[in-house]
């Protein structure tokens, strides 16, 4: 991978602010010394296990967009070291970001585990394709027992990526999270109502 993710995010800017406020030193440190080759197994594990992301573009004005996008979990799939894709649904019919790739294709994406607090930053370049252009790559990236509406393939070029720090990510769990949880409790209290009915039955107690 040709950069890091020091090089990419810290503008001339930001070093001064980094400068200013006493960090400039040990992020000088991050940039020289923090080189990525590629996802590892534990991004790969960690993006595979997403439900949703989010998606910053700039517009042909300057201004950035961010975009919640989901689906179930590993609709985003890892197709290398160097490369995301998922298969863009038909939605609102806005084309925001896919406006602003057409002139600016650099993209940041923030994936967030919110149970255990860890977020991922990704710097990337995307790539658009159009279904019938690339059908093996629709196949792989298909989803099964999932209704929606294809429009068109987005691939992601990796350029770097980051872990951000935790702090201030408040835990939040989806239904499907808080049922697996629960399940034991469920299977106990059934547990405990089957000998309960059984035990009335014994003592004639059933009305």
């Amino acid at each position: 991978m040709a950069k890091n993710f020091a090089e990419i995010g810290f503008s001339s800017a930001a070093k001064k602010l980094q400068e200013q406020f006493g960090s400039r030193a040990n992020y000088a440190r991050m940039e020289r010394q923090t080189i990525y080759e590629g996802l590892s197994k534990y991004e790969q594990h960690f993006i595979a296990q997403r439900d949703s992301f989010y998606m910053a573009t700039v517009g042909e004005n300057g201004f950035p967009y961010i975009q919640h996008r989901g689906g179930p979990k590993g609709f985003l799939k890892v197709l290398d070291e160097n490369r995301l894709g998922f298969i863009d649904f038909k939605g609102n019919m806005q084309y925001i970001s896919v406006g602003n790739m057409a002139t600016n294709n650099k993209v940041a994406l923030f994936l967030v585990d919110y149970p255990n607090k860890k977020r991922l930053k990704i710097y990337a370049k995307a790539e658009i394709v159009a279904l019938k252009d690339n059908p093996e790559l629709h196949h792989l990236l298909d989803l099964e027992d999932y209704k929606f509406r294809p429009e068109r393939i987005m691939v992601f070029h990796i350029e770097a990526y980051d872990w951000n720090c935790p702090q201030h990510i408040t835990p939040r769990f989806t239904i499907e999270e808080i049922e697996e949880v629960l399940q034991p409790q469920y299977q106990h209290i059934k547990k405990l109502e089957a000998e309960i009915a059984d035990l009335k039955a014994k003592l004639g107690l059933i009305e």
